[in-house]
């Protein structure tokens, strides 16, 4: 089938579909649509980026039209079950516009606003509603929603949910639910713990797969750079800057590991002229949303995300990837670089790897059967390096201490989440680190406290890995930055006269020459009572 007519879809899902100006249905809804317009049950195995929200919105919205109903109160006729609230309000919104024509109602709840609002909302029910785990057992608790109607249950993301601990509220769901409904299961992979969790939801389903497990998209030209981890920043910063200047960079989402990371990104590239927003679990909804519609609309043309991202941003023109930390979990890096290359276009995903990414690397490769492009460092970019601005200041005015060992402050205590995996950050390193890295250098764009980066030890050089006959230590590496310069302060600490306690002539009897002794025929000071030190200036007559 080539047409979404000849799929037998209701004629008002047609009309909005030829207003959005789609005609042609991908691999997945092209299999999907049939078999749930026949009412089975569906697992499907498919990546973001090819076509499952109209997958399963087509052929169900066209089941609720063809059969008419009056909503009860409290109560939705279909739930779809997202993990993020960002790709929660992305299927809404797709929804309503798959829905232009019809008369049903289509309602979105999920956490990080208040409760009030939504569960009056709900009162008298809807057609459709589209909801993260959390906010949905809240509703639940509050007795504002019912599942008991429910005749068509989605749940997306599957693996997502389970990486983000939803499985003891999944297991709970499926208890809530009805028995006989029809039950919609996709995920991007499927590991044996997914594969148990769907036998809890579906029934004898159709097993919809549109490409193997672990690929990559074939569009996406995959690199790497070796670097030092805090010379990530300024590799960066030149990328992006160079990149949105000459038009090869159109609109970018770098990922960090941590959400304190995500923000301290931002900070370096906004002097360098790099227009650029974070999205990650600590900013508010409202923060996010905005953030989001600005890279959305092209105002920002570059998004700082955590991995709580990976998977619910579906903007078009996503041109170029960066990895500015590998995700210690492999399949995490096939979800980010699958934000690029979609609806048929060309990406690059460029990954910055220091040497304590290097198994992240080999587990990515091995996963993925790809081998990642190697390319060199920039042409000059120690000395171009050394003329990028400083970072911005934090908001609350004080400046971002950028030193190595982990930090200390507010930056120590802001990458707490790296050692055992951020609520949004996947798993964490595990491996210590405030940033997800080990080594000596471990905060971007280390510098020390006269200004001269810091040296990255003896152990990797990103010169020798990437450019044959390069350097062959990182102690060179050091001695031709510009603006390193030896430390020539005198070192006063010998010339400082030596104080010496001041001593008495008065002869000392025997007994006085232990340590504390009191001359003869001398009284104690008095104390204060209740214990405490002698008071000073008092002398008490013999």
């Amino acid at each position: 089938m080539s047409f979404f007519s000849d799929l037998g879809l209701a004629e008002p899902l047609l009309r909005a579909l030829e207003a959005k100006g789609y005609t042609d249905p991908t691999p997945i809804q092209s299999q999907a649509i049939p078999a749930l317009i026949e009412g089975r049950d569906l697992l499907g195995l498919a990546q973001t980026g090819t076509g499952k929200t109209a997958a399963f919105a087509l052929p169900s919205l066209h089941r609720l039209i063809n059969d008419p109903k009056h909503h009860k109160p409290a109560s939705c006729r279909m739930l779809v079950l997202s993990p993020t609230r960002e790709l929660a309000a992305q299927i809404a919104d797709n929804m309503r516009g798959y829905a232009k024509y019809v008369n049903l109602t289509i309602q979105c709840v999920f956490g990080g606003v208040p409760v009030g609002k939504q569960s009056r909302a709900l009162v008298p029910g809807c057609d459709v509603l589209v909801a993260t785990p959390g906010r949905l057992l809240d509703l639940i608790d509050q007795r504002a929603l019912t599942l008991r109607d429910v005749e068509i249950f989605v749940l997306d993301e599957a693996d997502q949910m389970m990486d983000l601990g939803f499985i003891v509220p999944l297991k709970r769901l499926a208890r809530l639910l009805p028995p006989k409904r029809q039950s919609l299961f996709f995920s991007a992979t499927m590991p044996q713990a997914i594969e148990q969790l769907g036998t809890q939801f579906i029934t004898n389903p159709v097993k919809v797969e549109v490409a193997p497990q672990a690929t990559t998209a074939e569009r996406v030209d995959q690199q790497a750079i070796f670097v030092n981890q805090s010379e990530k920043q300024s590799l960066l910063t030149m990328k992006l800057r160079d990149g949105l200047a000459d038009g090869t960079v159109e609109r970018a989402i770098i990922f960090t590991r941590t959400k304190h990371g995500a923000d301290r990104v931002v900070r370096f590239l906004t002097p360098a002229g790099v227009s650029a927003a974070a999205i990650h679990g600590n900013k508010s909804q409202g923060q996010r949303t905005a953030a989001l519609k600005g890279f959305r609309d092209g105002k920002v043309p570059v998004l700082v995300a955590t991995d709580i991202a990976a998977r619910g941003i579906d903007v078009s023109g996503v041109s170029h990837v960066f990895n500015f930390e590998l995700p210690n979990v492999a399949e995490q890096y096939v979800h980010r670089i699958g934000r690029t290359a979609r609806a048929g276009a060309d990406g690059i995903a460029l990954s910055f790897v220091a040497e304590d990414e290097r198994p992240y690397l080999k587990a990515i490769e091995r996963l993925t059967g790809v081998k990642l492009t190697m390319l060199p460092l920039p042409e000059g970019f120690l000395k171009e390096a050394a003329r990028l601005p400083a970072p911005a200041k934090r908001p609350n005015g004080a400046d971002e201490y950028q030193g190595s060992r982990g930090g200390r402050g507010a930056e120590r205590s802001g990458e707490r989440n790296a050692r055992g995996g951020g609520r949004d950050g996947g798993r964490g390193d595990g491996r210590g680190g405030r940033d997800g890295a080990r080594g000596p250098a471990r905060s971007a764009g280390g510098r020390d406290d006269r200004g001269a980066p810091r040296s990255t030890g003896p152990r990797f050089d990103p010169l020798r890995e990437n450019v044959d006959g390069g350097a062959r230590n990182a102690g060179r590496l050091e001695a031709r930055r510009p603006d390193a310069r030896p430390d020539t302060r005198p070192d006063t600490r010998s010339e400082a006269p030596r104080r010496e306690a001041p001593r008495s002539d008065a002869p000392r009897t025997e007994g006085a020459r232990r340590e504390g002794a009191r001359p003869e025929g001398a009284r104690p000071a008095r104390r204060p009572q209740g214990g405490g030190q002698p008071q000073r200036g008092r002398v008490s007559a013999v």
